[in-house]
C-alpha cells in the first residue's frame, strides 16, 4: 500500500469566479447566477484533481469566501470591527465581531460537499473551521445578556452538528482548520489562548466515537494568505505536544516551509500519538517556485526515516487560497505543485518498496 497523499482545502478561484463575485456585490449579478458560476469552478477542481491523479478530492473552497467566515453568510448579529490577523508582511484580516445570541451557524460545510459530491465519484474530503476560530467573534467586553459560556455551547453544538452532516453526506474525512494554533503562541507565549483552544476543540471531537475519529483530522499551519504567513516564527516544539493531545485520527502539518524540518520531524515521532496519521506539508503554496517531484519524493524519504511509514502521510503546506480574494498563488502554479506531491509521494512510495 501506497503512502496516502492529501490536498488542504482551497484553491485559487478561476477569473470567471473573481468576476462573478465583483459582479454579484455590485448588483450585477444575481446569487442563483453566482452559484451557476461556483458550481462550474467547483466541477472544473473536481476534475482537474483526478486528472493528476489525486486519490482524494477537494472541491477548493469555491464557494466559500473563506475557510473562516463562510458559517457567517447571512447572519445580521455581527459588527466589522472584530479581531484583527495581522501578516508578516504587514496586511491583515479582519473577523466580524459577534453582537447578539444565541450563535447559529447559517451555512454548513455540508452543503458543498453535497454540490460536490455530484461532480465525482471519487473519495472527497471536506474542509471545516475548527470550533477555536470562531470562537474569536465574542468580544472581550462580552454581550448583554449572552454570556461566553453560552457562546461556547452554542458554538460546540454547531460545530458537532456541521461534522456529523459531513460525515452523514459521505464525506472521506472530515478536517478541521486550526491555523490559529501558532497564531495563539505568538500572541500569548505562556500557551493559555491555546490550552483554551485545544480544550474547545476537544470538546467537540470528544463527542465522536473512536471510529468516528478515525475520519477526523486537523490540520495547522502558520498561515498562506497572499504569500504571506502570520507565525511562522513560532517554534513548533511549543506546538505539537498540545497539538497531538487533540482526538483526531489524522493531523496534517506545514512542514516544506519550515527551516528545520529534520528538528520538526523528530518533535512529530516523539508526541504522535500510535494510533494517528501525520500527513507532512510536502510543497509550499507561499513559495512561488514549483518543487519538483524528486524533491518531494526526499522530503517523504527524510521523514520515512524518522516516523513510522505505517503512520505517515503527505499534503500541501497550507490551502492554496483560503480567502476568496487571494490571487497571489495563480491556478495553474497550485495544481503543478499538487501534481509534483502526487508524483513525488509515488516515486517516494517505490523507493519504500510499498
Amino acid at each position: 500500500m501506497s503512502i496516502p497523499t492529501e490536498p488542504i482545502g482551497s484553491l485559487p478561484r478561476p477569473p470567471a469566479l473573481h468576476n462573478a463575485l465583483r459582479d454579484h456585490a455590485s448588483g450585477r449579478l444575481s446569487t442563483a447566477e453566482l452559484k451557476q458560476v461556483q458550481d462550474q469552478a467547483v466541477a472544473e477542481t473536481l476534475a482537474r484533481l483526478e486528472e493528476l491523479g489525486c486519490p482524494v478530492l477537494v472541491d477548493g473552497d469555491q464557494a466559500k469566501p473563506s475557510s473562516i467566515t463562510y458559517p457567517l453568510q447571512g447572519l445580521t448579529t455581527l459588527a466589522p470591527d472584530g479581531v484583527v490577523i495581522p501578516y508578516d508582511d504587514g496586511h491583515a484580516r479582519q473577523l466580524p465581531r459577534l453582537t447578539a445570541g444565541p450563535f447559529r451557524y447559517q451555512v454548513r460545510a455540508d452543503t458543498y460537499l453535497r454540490a460536490a459530491l455530484k461532480h465525482s465519484d471519487a473519495p472527497v474530503k471536506q474542509a471545516v473551521v475548527a470550533p477555536s476560530a470562531l470562537s474569536l467573534l465574542y468580544p472581550a467586553a462580552g454581550i448583554a445578556g449572552y454570556t461566553r459560556k453560552a457562546f461556547l455551547n452554542d458554538l460546540a453544538n454547531e460545530s458537532e452538528a456541521e461534522i456529523r452532516a459531513c460525515l452523514d453526506a459521505g464525506a472521506a474525512s472530515v478536517q478541521l482548520d486550526f491555523t490559529e494554533a501558532r497564531l495563539a503562541l505568538k500572541l500569548d507565549p505562556t500557551g493559555g489562548i491555546l490550552d483554551d483552544f485545544i480544550s474547545l476543540n476537544n470538546e467537540v471531537l470528544g463527542r465522536f466515537s473512536e471510529k468516528e475519529r478515525a475520519r477526523l483530522g486537523v490540520h495547522t499551519c502558520p498561515g498562506a494568505d497572499q504569500d504571506s504567513t502570520h507565525s511562522l516564527d513560532t517554534d513548533y516544539a511549543d506546538l505539537l505536544p498540545k497539538l497531538f493531545q487533540l482526538k483526531a485520527g489524522n493531523f496534517y502539518l506545514q512542514l516544506a516551509s519550515e527551516p528545520e524540518p529534520e528538528r520538526v520531524l523528530k518533535l512529530i515521532a516523539t508526541h504522535l500519538p500510535s494510533d494517528a496519521r501525520v500527513f507532512i506539508g510536502v510543497t509550499d503554496p507561499v513559495d512561488p517556485r514549483v518543487e519538483t517531484a524528486e524533491e518531494v519524493r526526499d522530503r517523504i524519504l527524510e521523514a520515512a526515516g524518522i516516523i513510522p511509514v505505517g503512520q505517515l502521510g503527505t499534503c500541501d503546506d497550507a490551502g492554496f487560497s483560503p480567502w476568496a480574494d487571494d490571487t497571489s498563488t495563480s491556478r495553474d502554479v497550485s495544481f503543478a505543485k499538487i501534481e509534483a506531491r502526487v508524483r513525488g509521494t509515488a516515486l517516494a512510495s517505490q523507493a519504500l518498496g510499498l
